[in-house]
């Protein structure tokens, strides 16, 4: 570690540790993209967290909290200091009475899950993966696919934020409002969430049935309870065949059940499958035909009308296994643009240009099955809507997740037309790209026409980190104004390269300040320590009783 960091550090309460380690490699989960923090830091208390946020401040550099990088896209990507809350990861207490559960901010949805199993509990509502960190899974609008639940931001009650002046400041629909409303969509722009208020639920199970059919048949029954029948509803749709699963659950009191395995549920079908894949990026025309190995192999269903049941706990039916490293790029419209949706996109997939009207050549593009349709609905939600909310503020919110595999770290051939024909359709039924996904033709202009409330975030931002400290080119690109040209805040941190890496995806290198110009003394930053600590730190409200010890 830099000699000059490890100075600084000795003279600002050197009786707190700083865990930090220089040599790290991040990368994406899908190893998209690669980067070289120059020190990774892994805090394990609040004072910890306080100490890493002054000697930023004083060392002139940006933080970049990262869970598990799930996020396909460059968000994560930093050369500056990156912070992992792997090991701030504690249940503080439930309230038994209430549900509600007071957590730090690094934990685990699946540590967090665990836990709330042992308590007779759960979370209400799941994505598709359990691996995000819970404070980066809300501050990227994670949703799960039900018309009766909306983002799982909205089962926060409360939380709370290291400002980048060391302030931890309380956030609640009734205290400091609107930076509780900037922060349940965050972006890890607005500062270091550290604990977090959640509303757990019952323990439940659901019996689930997933069956086959012609998308003309999912398209005809669309506005006749297809989303409404169960609680819960997906849609994985194989666009060269026209067909369909349909995937829906209940909550149940019966048995567990589970479904029959066969060898494609174990290694052979998952290394048989993606060798497949890898062979189709030399000769992708046998993808149509891998439709029918996946729907026969995979779900072992032959003809329209077949399917499957199973009964499982609630926390992992509704979870899927996202296979191999991949592009998604998923974008939320009004749920009755869906039909439209689905039929322009199969047209153009199919070399219809007439009835698509996509302006992109079809020659070269190939796609990979299933492309994930899912549904959320946030417009019947009493509480707090987020400034950065993506989904359909008046009614029922549709997901499209166009997702490529790229088997052993290889790109797809034709990638970039497929995702600029989607995105092209995406925006002409008006809807607002994933925030954590993989979005590349959408403009700061076109983001800020999506947001009536991106004002109101960005004033909040800037009155909360007018110095960028946790500012990074992913959002200079697409949030911050133009009102100041492109003269980056002091802490703010630019790209300056990327080049192929040899692992496959993107190593990302980013433009860092000098450190020898920070105007802030050592002492400055000891004062600001314990000024927050003693004067200025609001504390979580005792709504939740400390019976419950973890």
């Amino acid at each position: 570690m830099d000699p000059n960091v490890e100075w600084e550090s000795s003279q600002i309460d050197p009786d707190v540790p700083f865990r930090a380690s220089s040599n790290h490699r991040h990368h994406t989960w899908a190893k998209t993209y690669h980067s070289f923090p120059e020190i990774y830091i892994q805090p394990r208390t609040t004072k910890e967290i306080r100490k890493v946020v002054a000697l930023a401040q004083r060392c002139r550099r940006r933080l970049v909290v990262v869970g598990c990088g799930h996020s396909p896209s460059d968000l994560t990507c930093t050369s500056s200091w990156m912070v992992n809350l792997d090991h701030y990861n504690k249940i503080l207490t439930i309230d038994k009475s209430s549900n509600c559960v007071t957590m730090q901010a690094g934990i685990r949805l699946y540590d967090f899950i665990a836990q709330l199993k042992e308590n007779g509990l759960a979370m209400p509502n799941l994505g598709s993966i359990d691996n995000q960190s819970i404070a980066g899974a809300f501050a990227t609008a994670t949703h799960g696919s039900s018309t009766r639940h909306g983002l799982l931001s909205q089962s926060v009650r409360s939380l709370k934020l290291m400002l980048a002046d060391g302030r931890e400041v309380l956030c609640a629909p009734d205290q400091h409002a609107d930076l509780f409303s900037a922060a349940l969509v965050s972006l890890g722009a607005l500062g270091i969430i550290t604990e977090v208020v959640f509303q757990a639920v019952p323990a439940f199970k659901i019996q689930w049935s997933q069956s086959l059919h012609p998308l003309e048949e999912i398209i005809g029954d669309w506005e006749k309870g297809l989303w409404t029948r169960a609680e819960f509803t997906r849609i994985w749709w194989l666009p060269y065949k026209k067909k369909a699963v349909k995937w829906r659950a209940d909550k149940t009191e019966e048995d567990i059940r589970l479904p029959p395995s066969n060898w494609w549920t174990g290694m052979i079908g998952f290394h048989t499958y993606h060798t497949l894949l890898y062979i189709s990026t030399w000769f992708p025309r046998i993808l149509p035909a891998l439709e029918s190995f996946v729907l026969n192999v995979q779900y072992g269903f032959t003809h329209d009308g077949a399917h499957t049941t199973g009964v499982q706990e609630g926390q992992s039916g509704l979870l899927m296994n996202c296979l191999y490293s991949q592009f998604v790029n998923e974008w939320a419209i009004p749920l009755e643009r869906g039909p439209e949706a689905l039929t322009r996109l199969s047209a153009w997939l199919h070399g219809d240009q007439t009835t698509s009207q996509i302006p992109y050549d079809l020659n070269g593009v190939y796609v990979h099955a299933p492309i994930e349709v899912r549904v959320t609905d946030t417009s019947t939600n009493p509480g707090v809507r987020p400034y950065l909310d993506n989904t359909v503020p008046s009614g029922p919110t549709l997901y499209l997740n166009a997702t490529l595999y790229r088997p052993y770290n290889t790109d797809p051939p034709g990638w970039k037309r497929y995702y600029e024909a989607f995105e092209w359709l995406m925006k002409e039924l008006g809807g607002r790209p994933h925030w954590a996904k993989n979005f590349s033709t959408v403009t700061k202009d076109e983001v800020h026409s999506m947001y009536p409330k991106m004002g109101e975030w960005l004033r909040v931002r800037e009155e909360v980190d007018p110095e960028g400290t946790f500012v990074g080119d992913w959002h200079r690109r697409l949030l911050l104004p133009s009102d100041r040209g492109e003269v980056p805040l002091r802490l703010e941190e630019r790209t300056l390269r990327e080049e192929r890496a040899s692992t496959g995806g993107l190593n990302w290198f980013g433009q860092l300040p000098a450190k020898s110009s920070s105007p802030h003394s050592s002492d400055e930053s000891l004062d600001m320590i314990h000024g927050s600590e003693v004067g200025h730190s609001d504390t979580l409200p005792s709504s939740a009783s400390k019976t419950e010890e973890q």
